[in-house]
């Protein structure tokens, strides 16, 4: 809910739910690849670890809930009792920083390629329908190719994609995480159910919005009676086109999926630890340096609407600068904030943000590369942390 109390800030503390958190600037999850044959290495160790702070909250990077669910080389799974236990390793250096650690359970869908598939198989998606030539998928060579036809999921094989993320959940728990958030965005398989512009089933699972929420609420219901909503959290972008994710009432979709997270939480008996919704403006600045916004007025008014709506943490991400994020705040427009980009080259954002120093710039050609240390945790850290006097940045 809203935090109403004078003076509120991007850097004062906040009460998620059970987790005592020092301010509100959150690590986004954020596909790095360099988790080497699916298994997290050292690298990410320190990756994590570096964006550590005491109090602070981190989400992870995409991780794969079963072997179909991979679009990306080299991203981490939490479907193996191999991954679990190079994940502890993770988790517990994140841990002795002192701060909080969720892991986001992804299926990428239709956003698949044969060649990340269990014996060459077609991916599985809600529709038979394949993502545009506008979009490229990224190959374990380095190359980029179209994306393939997907094969839409029979009815009666939904509750085993249900199970998969019950117990990827469990298994995150296992390995130490302090809870997961259920990747439900940016067009991915969750996505390609609730999106109306994606989805074109005749089953209980297509057509009204109803039934093209039922996916996603059958998730979070499973998830959350295995491990407890106060670990649980959503993410959701019911007004970005990311993979050719679009539909025809992203608000009235957004209210949609609120307004049964509200339902499911008051018959639980407790809320789901947070809402994540990447702001529109995401779609533009997510594929270039200069892309076009939008309407500001706009986005902001959705972003506004749904936060009213929603009876819990609200979290937003999306393009935010520290003036974004701090006015966010203030404003009572969410109560954290988290950031990508920024984070991945400024390993110590907090304290860059507190301080309001100068922020360096990212390398985007090194975001996917499976180096474990160039343009992954090679990234300056202030060199004098007291910093006042350096030109501001206005990134």
């Amino acid at each position: 809910m809203a935090d109403t109390r004078e003076g509120t800030t991007l850097f004062s503390p906040y009460q998620m739910g059970k987790f005592s958190l020092s301010h509100r600037v959150v690590l986004a999850p954020m596909t790095r690849c360099r988790a080497l044959n699916g298994i997290p290495t050292a690298a990410l160790t320190e990756y994590y670890t570096q964006r550590s702070t005491p109090g602070g909250f981190l989400i992870t990077e995409g991780t794969m809930i079963s072997p179909t669910s991979a679009g990306f080389p080299h991203v981490p799974g939490i479907y193996s009792e191999e991954q679990v236990e190079a994940w502890k390793k993770v988790v517990g250096a994140v841990h002795a920083k002192g701060s909080i650690i969720f892991c986001q359970l992804w299926h990428v869908g239709r956003a698949s390629h044969g060649v990340y598939q269990p014996g060459g198989a077609a991916p599985i998606s809600s529709t038979s329908k394949a993502i545009s030539n506008r979009w490229r998928i990224l190959m374990p060579d380095g190359t980029h190719a179209t994306y393939p036809e997907p094969r839409p999921l029979k009815t009666s094989e939904i509750p085993e994609v249900v199970e998969h993320y019950r117990c990827a959940a469990l298994n995150a728990i296992r390995a130490g995480f302090d809870g997961i958030e259920i990747h439900g965005a940016h067009g991915y398989l969750i996505d390609q159910f609730l999106k109306d512009g994606i989805n074109d089933r005749t089953d209980e699972y297509g057509g009204s919005l109803e039934n093209r929420c039922r996916f996603l609420l059958q998730i979070v219901q499973a998830v959350a009676t295995s491990i407890g909503a106060d670990r649980v959290a959503v993410r959701m972008s019911p007004a970005i086109d990311h993979l050719d994710a679009t539909d025809s009432d992203p608000l009235n979709l957004g209210l949609a999926v609120i307004e049964r997270l509200n339902k499911l939480q008051l018959n639980l008996g407790e809320k789901l630890t947070y809402l994540h919704v990447t702001q529109p403006r995401y779609t533009a600045y997510g594929q270039t340096e200069s892309g076009r916004h939008g309407s500001e007025d706009e986005e902001a008014q959705l972003m506004r609407t749904l936060r009213r709506a929603y009876q819990g943490t609200f979290m937003c991400s999306g393009g935010y600068t520290r003036e974004l994020g701090v006015q966010a705040v203030s404003d009572g427009d969410a109560d954290l904030v988290s950031y990508g980009r920024l984070f991945i080259s400024n390993p110590d954002l907090v304290l860059r943000l507190k301080l309001n120093a100068p922020l360096t710039r990212y390398n985007r050609r090194t975001f996917y590369t499976h180096d474990p240390v160039v343009g992954y945790t090679d990234y300056p850290f202030l060199s004098k942390p007291s910093g006042t006097k350096e030109q501001l940045s206005r990134l």
